[in-house]
């Protein structure tokens, strides 16, 4: 058995495994909302994990998840990737599938809009970070192009899960929002 500070030890060690993960390796995300029937609705787009474990979404205005996220902003951001070094999958729960567990990570929560300074500002700075890196093919918008084109939203969390950054399927979860906000009730 495990004292107090050996699990939180564990997850701190998870959560800066994770970080760096999709900082530095996973590429894009899978974004999902609820579309106007009530169903989810999955997309691969360029999301931005801080520090806080918030979200960065930049889009261009004219895609659905926008008026999506406007009807019903609760959203699942999740970046996939390759097993974890050193991975084992010795004991499934159910079905041996033959393949070790991927890395997951899930932030769930709920999409506010950024005023358009704000969008500005994160556009700016993943952008600067971005072509730093040699990443140029991308169009470059200036201040009046990203407030005409570009809506920001961040994601103001409810809760993150884990997968495949501890031993074998383990995973770690913890709640960022105590309480939902009395109309997402049940959400």
């Amino acid at each position: 058995m495990m004292t107090a500070a050996e699990d939180q030890e564990r997850l701190d060690r998870a959560r800066a495994q994770a970080l760096c993960f999709v900082q530095a390796e996973a590429g894009f995300a899978q974004v999902t909302t609820i579309d106007r029937g009530g169903l989810p609705v999955c997309r691969t787009m360029s999301a931005f994990l801080a520090p806080d474990w918030s979200v960065d979404l930049i889009q261009r205005r004219q895609h659905h998840r926008v008026a999506q996220l406007r009807r019903d902003p609760r959203v699942l951001v999740t970046w996939v990737g390759a097993p974890a070094e050193g991975s084992v999958n010795d004991r499934p729960h159910v079905f041996d599938l033959g393949v070790l567990v991927p890395r997951v990570v899930f932030v769930r929560g709920w999409a506010e809009p950024l005023t358009e300074h704000q969008t500005w500002q994160r556009y700016a700075a993943h952008t600067a970070e971005l072509r730093g890196r040699g990443n140029t093919r991308a169009p470059q918008r200036n201040r009046a192009e990203v407030g005409e084109q570009l809506m920001g939203l961040r994601v103001r969390l409810a809760r993150v899960r884990l997968e495949g950054f501890g031993h074998a399927a383990e995973a770690f979860d913890w709640d960022c929002q105590p309480t939902p906000r009395p109309n997402e009730a049940g959400s």
